[in-house]
């Protein structure tokens, strides 16, 4: 990102999320004097209750669906659902996205239709969830078929 460009970024109404993450990401690189793995994110947007868009400054956009999200939590009480030392959360494939807020300069919570909002997910973790989507959901779905568990809710009577 060209300084004028960053400049242009900054003064974006429409980017205030954004802002002081990315100034403290700038400053942060300037004074370590190295760079960091993660690119700068550019933008998120909740696209609909199912799908969030995370754009990065490397030109990777990613497309992660609630589901996802929700089974990858970094939250706490998400690690606790194990089968045999495996986290397992089941039924999720219609869970939606409530809200998001922004969490200090690294990072957001986001607020899922099943209550579920205590885990932050970084910008670094939103990259590493997009770049590694597929392997993710891959073993996700493994994992269900494996306990003879599904993506789909439980039908209560």
């Amino acid at each position: 990102m060209q300084r004028s460009d960053y400049a242009n970024f900054l003064m974006e109404p429409s980017l205030l999320l954004l802002r002081r993450r990315v100034a403290c990401h700038f400053l942060h690189r300037s004074l370590s004097n190295s760079s960091s793995k993660c690119p700068i994110i550019t933008n998120f947007k909740l696209l609909s209750p199912q799908l969030v868009e995370v754009a990065f400054d490397n030109g990777q956009v990613f497309h992660l669906s609630a589901e996802f999200l929700r089974v990858e939590s970094p939250a706490a009480d998400s690690k606790r659902r194990t089968i045999k030392g495996e986290k397992v959360i089941a039924g999720r494939r219609n869970v939606g996205i409530m809200s998001i807020e922004q969490v200090g300069n690294y990072g957001v919570r986001i607020h899922f239709d099943d209550l579920h909002n205590t885990g932050i997910f970084s910008w670094d973790y939103l990259y590493y969830l997009g770049t590694n989507k597929f392997s993710l959901m891959k073993d996700y779905l493994k994992t269900l078929k494996k306990h003879n568990l599904s993506r789909s809710p439980v039908k209560r009577n």
